[in-house]
């Protein structure tokens, strides 16, 4: 039996939103009757929040609910988007190896550019400490003696290999590692950001764990902004894409101060 409303628990409007937008991921589509009940709150509300989305453009309104717009499907990576630039991401991954002395420290954000980079740290066969939030880049880590892996905790996020929330981020904070490899959902302008609050959350607290961040992205992911704001570019120490960025893109991010290295693989 579904609770009732108890309007002194509403979440707030924006964490609201961002519940909804994920759910909506989740299964397509969705009623006013089941978000109230999803979020305990009144359907009144509920209709606000999706004619506010809806002006937005992050979804299609129904009768009695709304539905994923096609243009939405591009703000959640698919599961086959990994596949669609294999090469530029082999790239972005072997160029960040690079980076990485003997003897560092490093965490991995989770995504498939951060997996390519954690491919290539294991060609490089030298001895690192890995902290990581993925599953997947701890297995691929873990197959190497000469890499001591730290797996933070948390929550399993459905239909991936991502951990979030606690206590991962609480972990996080008492780390001070060399140098985070960040992955994005999208980067607008100077601005990188997440499809949800909660992988917006980790992100952060990976970068502040860390000395120095190097984002790494294809150019794929320069594209209209997602729904949560992990951070401005200026607090990064470098992004590294392909050269199918664009030449008004490239020059954004370079006034904004942050060093951008362009790897071949995505074209001019």
């Amino acid at each position: 039996m579904s609770q009732s409303y108890q309007p002194n628990s509403e979440p707030i409007p924006a964490h609201r939103r961002a519940m909804i937008l994920e759910r909506l991921r989740t299964l397509g589509s969705v009623s006013i009757n089941d978000l109230a009940d999803y979020l305990q709150v009144s359907a009144s509300t509920v209709r606000r929040d999706l004619d506010e989305l809806m002006q937005e453009g992050a979804l299609e309104r129904t009768h009695g609910g709304a539905i994923s717009p096609r243009r939405l499907l591009s703000t959640f990576e698919p599961a086959n988007a990994g596949a669609a630039a294999t090469s530029q991401k082999a790239a972005i991954g072997k160029e960040a190896a690079r980076r990485i002395a003997p003897g560092s420290s490093v965490i991995l954000d989770a995504g498939s550019t951060v997996d390519a980079a954690a491919r290539a740290l294991l060609a490089l066969d030298i001895a690192l400490t890995i902290v990581t939030n993925s599953l997947s880049a701890a297995e691929m880590c873990g197959k190497s003696s000469k890499l001591r892996v730290v797996v933070v905790g948390g929550t399993l996020r459905n239909g991936s290999a991502t951990l979030w929330g606690e206590p991962g981020q609480g972990f996080l904070s008492t780390l001070q590692a060399d140098l985070c490899l960040l992955g994005a959902h999208a980067i607008t302008g100077e601005i990188v950001t997440e499809s949800s609050i909660e992988g917006a959350d980790i992100k952060r607290a990976l970068m502040r764990a860390a000395r120095q961040t190097i984002l790494l992205a294809d150019s794929g992911k320069f594209q209209p902004r997602s729904f949560c704001e992990v951070c401005n570019v200026n607090t990064l120490t470098e992004i590294i894409t392909d050269d199918g960025l664009s030449a008004d893109l490239a020059q954004t991010l370079r006034r904004s101060e942050v060093k951008l290295t362009l790897v071949p693989g995505g074209g001019t």
